[in-house]
């Protein structure tokens, strides 16, 4: 019950931050303009390793 708990836990925050990129996009374009570079993406793949890991 507590591994299921973890890994539904994992998938919302999992698109939770896909959805905060999608909408942080026109923030990241514009940021990047300045030479500032946003990590969505590092949060993105570290929450896409933890959810495989609790789906095994």
């Amino acid at each position: 019950m507590a591994a299921r708990l973890q890994t539904a836990t994992i998938f919302a925050l999992y698109q939770l931050t896909l959805l905060a990129g999608i909408v942080l996009l026109p923030v990241a374009m514009v940021t990047e303009r300045f030479g500032l570079r946003l990590p969505v993406d590092r949060a993105v793949d570290g929450l896409n390793r933890a959810y495989e890991q609790a789906q095994e």
